[in-house]
């Protein structure tokens, strides 16, 4: 007589997920401990001019490379003009050049940040794109007497409008900007010259 083949255990498909989502777990030790942390602030970090900046990831949709831009007559000089982004036209600025009045120098691997803002997403261009930062209250400095770089102040001129707290982390000062505040500022919103 054939010997009788091992059963099977049919397991609930439920229980097979749980299972599953029991062994993953196991395998990211602290992670709600770092998503739930007291004092925590997380943010996408860029460079714009001398100064480290950090917008909360609230603020910012995308982060793309830079697409060709069609540029608009009549349009600030701030303003470069726009571009087809999966098949929606965007706006796309130079944050830098908006800020400061010197315009951001191009180069290969640019990043812009898409923003949300009133009547439609606007895309700002950035000089250099850090990704990820986490901060803790520990971090926290005085935003007005924070230096960028030696010799240049975190928030003076149009910076002090968008940056209100700032962080410390090693030689590097780093301004929490609003690109929110940024987006419903008037000026900001009439790129018309």
């Amino acid at each position: 007589m054939p010997a009788a083949a091992p059963s099977l255990a049919v397991r609930d498909p439920f229980e097979v997920l749980l299972d599953y989502e029991r062994k993953s777990l196991a395998h990211v030790v602290g992670l709600p401990e770092q998503i739930d942390a007291p004092g925590l602030w997380r943010g996408v970090g860029y460079r714009i001019g001398a100064r480290h900046l950090a917008s909360g990831f609230d603020e910012v949709l995308e982060i793309l490379p830079m697409p060709q831009v069609t540029p608009v007559p009549g349009a600030q000089p701030w303003m470069l003009g726009v571009a087809n982004v999966r098949g929606n036209l965007l706006p796309i600025v130079d944050l830098k050049q908006f800020l400061e009045g010197e315009r951001t120098v191009l180069h290969e691997g640019q990043r812009m940040l898409i923003v949300r803002q009133p009547g439609g997403d606007v895309a700002v261009m950035v000089d250099e794109l850090y990704g990820q930062r986490s901060f803790v209250d520990e971090q926290s400095i005085d935003v007005d007497g924070a230096e960028a770089k030696p010799e240049v102040p975190l928030a003076d001129g149009r910076y002090a409008h968008f940056i209100e707290r700032a962080y410390r982390i090693d030689a590097n000062t780093w301004g929490v900007f609003s690109l929110d505040r940024l987006s419903r500022t008037p000026e900001f919103r009439q790129a018309a010259a």
